[in-house]
C-alpha cells in the first residue's frame, strides 16, 4: 500500500487555517482544478490533522478561478502512466476513494463550495459532506461524464446517483448530462443555493465563526428555481429509463422516434462505451442495496481498475483528450457484443490488501 500521507506540490493545493475555519483551495485554474495523487494527499493529511485540532471548528472547500470548482479527477494522468502498467491508476483510485469516504464521515461541519463546473472527482469532493452544507450557484453545472470516456460514474456516484429521485439517477448516470443548482438540490448533491458574488462574505462570516455554520448558510441561501427534473422532464425519464436494460432503454428510445428529446438521448448513448453503459446500469443497481458509503466505493475500485486494464478508459481518454478526434474505437462494438460474462469480470474482486476498504 502507497503511503498516503505524502505532502501535495503548493502549487495544487492551497491548506491553511483562517479564523476558526480550516481552508482548502485547489489551485489548478488552468486545468480547472482537476484533482492530482498530490491534491489528494495533501487533503487526506490536512482533513486528519485539523480533526482533533480544537482550532478548527469548520472546514472550506472552493476552487481557485473563475470557472468551477473542480472539473474531476487528472485522467490525462493516469492515460500517460498506461505503459506501466495498472499501479498508478489502483494508487490513485484508492486513494481517492479514501478520501471521499473521510469526508463522508467527517466530524466537524464540511462546507463545499460548488461553484462553477463540477464533474467526476469534484463530486467526491464535495456532495458526500454531510450535514447540509453543500452550496451551489447559479453558475454551477455538476456532471458524471465517466461513459464518454469508457468509465463508470466513481468516487461514490453510483450510491448518489442511485438515491435520486425516480430514473434521474439512471439517466444522469448513462448520459452525463450537467445538473443546474435546482438540479444538484434536487436530486441530493447539494443543500443551498447562494450567489456565487456571495461567497466570499460567506466564506469570512464563516471564519469568523461568530454564528453556527447552519445559521450564516440559511442567510446567504436564496431560490435555486425550479428543477428540470421535478417537471415535464420526469415523465420522459420514467418512460424510457425504467428498464433493467440499457438495451430496453434504447429500444424504448427507439419505439418512440418522434420526440426530440428520444432522438438526442438515442444518439448521445451510440456515441458511449457500450462495455461503460452496461456496467453502469448494473452498478447502479447494486448500489442500491448498499448501506455505506464504502461499499460502493469498493465496487467502483474495481469497476474502474477493470475498465482501465481491458483499455476501455485508456482509449476513451485517447478520443476525448489526448487526440481529441473523439471517434472512439470501443472494445466491444455495441451492446449485443456485451456479454453477462463480460460485466461480471468486471465486477470481481481483488485481493483485500489491494481494495480502498480492505484491510
Amino acid at each position: 500500500m502507497s503511503d498516503i500521507s505524502a505532502p501535495a506540490p503548493s502549487s495544487e493545493v492551497r491548506i491553511r487555517v483562517e479564523g476558526r475555519a480550516g481552508r482548502i483551495t485547489l489551485d489548478r485554474p488552468k486545468a480547472l482544478n482537476t484533482l492530482t495523487l498530490g491534491m489528494v494527499r495533501a487533503i487526506w493529511a490536512a482533513l486528519n490533522a485539523w480533526k482533533d485540532d480544537p482550532a478548527v471548528a469548520l472546514v472550506i472547500l472552493d476552487g481557485a478561478g473563475e470557472r468551477g470548482l473542480c472539473a474531476g479527477g487528472d485522467v490525462r494522468s493516469l492515460y500517460d502512466a498506461r505503459a506501466e502498467g495498472s499501479g498508478f491508476a489502483r494508487t490513485f483510485w484508492r486513494e481517492e476513494y479514501r478520501l471521499n469516504a473521510l469526508i463522508h464521515r467527517y466530524p466537524k461541519p464540511f462546507v463545499a463550495l460548488m461553484d462553477g463546473i463540477v464533474m467526476g472527482g469534484g463530486i467526491g469532493l464535495s456532495a458526500h459532506a454531510q450535514g447540509g452544507m453543500r452550496i451551489v450557484t447559479e453558475r454551477s453545472r455538476i456532471a458524471f461524464p465517466e461513459t464518454t470516456i469508457g468509465l463508470i460514474p466513481d468516487v461514490g456516484g453510483t450510491w448518489l446517483l442511485s438515491r435520486a429521485p425516480g430514473q434521474t439517477g439512471v439517466y444522469l448516470a448513462l448520459m452525463g448530462t450537467p445538473m443546474t443548482a435546482a438540479d444538484a438540490i434536487h436530486t441530493g448533491f447539494a443543500d443551498h443555493c447562494a450567489a456565487s458574488a456571495s461567497l466570499p462574505g460567506m466564506v469570512d462570516r464563516l471564519s469568523a465563526g461568530s454564528e453556527t455554520p447552519a445559521a450564516i448558510l440559511a442567510k446567504f441561501a436564496g431560490d435555486p428555481g425550479p428543477s428540470a427534473f421535478a417537471g415535464p422532464l420526469a415523465a420522459n425519464l420514467a418512460k424510457f429509463f425504467a428498464f433493467d436494460s440499457v438495451e430496453a432503454i434504447n429500444a424504448a428510445l427507439d419505439l418512440d422516434g418522434t420526440s426530440e428529446f428520444a432522438a438526442g438521448t438515442r444518439e448521445a448513448l451510440i456515441a458511449r462505451s457500450p462495455l461503460a453503459l452496461k456496467a453502469t446500469l448494473e452498478a447502479l443497481r447494486r448500489a442500491r442495496a448498499d448501506t455505506r458509503l464504502e461499499q460502493a466505493l469498493t465496487v467502483e475500485f474495481r469497476l474502474c481498475t477493470h475498465l482501465y486494464e481491458a483499455g476501455e478508459f485508456i482509449e476513451g481518454v485517447r478520443a476525448l483528450i489526448v487526440d481529441k478526434d473523439r471517434a472512439p474505437k470501443w472494445s466491444r462494438s455495441n451492446l449485443a457484443a456485451v456479454t453477462p460474462a463480460d460485466i461480471e469480470a468486471l465486477f470481481a474482486p481483488f485481493p483485500a490488501t489491494e481494495e480502498p476498504f480492505g484491510a
